[in-house]
């Protein structure tokens, strides 16, 4: 039998930065890579990956594979989020990194959900019609061969999301500046909206699981990723499906567990926020991974709380999330 890791890392605006400005890319390194290297990990989902543009090149993703040289990850298959034109995104790209073979990945973003129409109720000027409520950031959907078998095939599909920040959307002539608005309306409004994408994007989530259910119903799944809610919140129990949502005992076999509970609460969290410790990134599996599971880690001992005034990135050039790590044996 073989050790099996799955890492899920949210790594904050992973990007190199103009000379002079810091925290660098190398001071950034100094910190994450021994991050990257406790993992051990076979395959890791990883958000928040910026691009970056060398000459006559595509966008590609050189400070992310910076940070993996010299760790198990340097040889790794590297799959990212990309535009229309092939290259990476910019800004926040979903990447997976596997040691084990690619079979096939793709991106789906409002493809099986049709995005949600709403009319404002605060913009200024005032919407003449409802209009599209789209998502900013696409799904990931990578099936990996995690067979040691080379004469047998063994599927894992590898969901890798990022959903919608709590942040609230913009609503037109609603904004004074980026940090103050000009009605409390207006920023439930676009609380809403940003809670409308959100959940988008979750039923999104939800009906591919349920596809690939539908074509293997012993398929081995994991969800995981920057959900941006929290264990009891709206859109990990719609991921998740349990029967006691849904009510139905014959979907017992389609809902997906939060391995994270087998962590002990007082460190079951991956982000501080004003002292107090949130679990809002998940790793969400199908029932048949549960007796190959061996256990969960959260790496947070010296996570900083970016939402006090003082922790600034130049304080803290590490990502503001905690990685975990799942275990399993195949």
């Amino acid at each position: 039998m073989t050790e099996l890791r799955i890492a899920t890392f949210n790594l904050e605006n992973w990007d190199e930065t103009d000379p002079g400005d810091r925290p660098s890319l190398d001071e950034r390194i100094a910190l994450t890579r021994p991050q990257i290297k406790r993992l051990r990990a076979g395959i890791v989902c990883f958000q928040e990956v910026n691009g970056q543009e060398r000459d006559g090149e595509p966008r590609g993703l050189a400070a992310l594979e910076a940070l993996l040289a010299d760790t198990n990850l340097a040889d790794a298959e590297l799959v990212s989020t990309r535009t229309q034109a092939g290259e990476v995104y910019n800004e926040r790209n979903l990447v997976v990194a596997s040691l084990f073979p690619i079979v096939s990945s793709r991106q789906i973003r409002n493809e099986l959900v049709a995005p949600p129409r709403y009319q404002r109720l605060t913009a200024d000027p005032a919407d003449d019609d409802a209009v599209v409520i789209g998502v900013e950031r696409p799904i990931q959907h990578v099936v990996i061969d995690i067979g040691e078998d080379q004469m047998q095939t063994e599927l894992l599909h590898v969901i890798n999301v990022h959903l919608k920040s709590k942040l609230p959307t913009n609503v037109p002539g609603q904004k004074v500046d980026n940090f103050t608005w000009k009605t409390a309306s207006g920023w439930a409004e676009g609380f809403f909206l940003s809670s409308l994408k959100r959940m988008s994007q979750a039923l999104e989530v939800r009906w591919l699981v349920d596809q690939i259910l539908d074509d293997d119903p012993d398929a081995w799944i994991v969800v995981a990723g920057d959900f941006n809610a929290e264990p009891s919140e709206v859109p990990v129990l719609a991921i998740r499906g349990d029967v006691e949502s849904t009510g139905n005992g014959d979907l017992a076999g389609r809902v997906l567990i939060p391995i994270e509970q087998t962590i002990p609460e007082p460190s079951r969290f991956t982000l501080l926020y004003q002292g107090r410790g949130e679990m809002i990134d998940h790793m969400l599996v199908t029932r048949g991974m549960l007796g190959s599971y061996r256990g969960s880690e959260i790496h947070n001992e010296i996570l900083h709380d970016e939402s006090l005034a003082f922790a600034v990135d130049r304080k803290f050039p590490e990502s503001d999330h905690a990685p975990m790590v799942a275990s399993f044996v195949i």
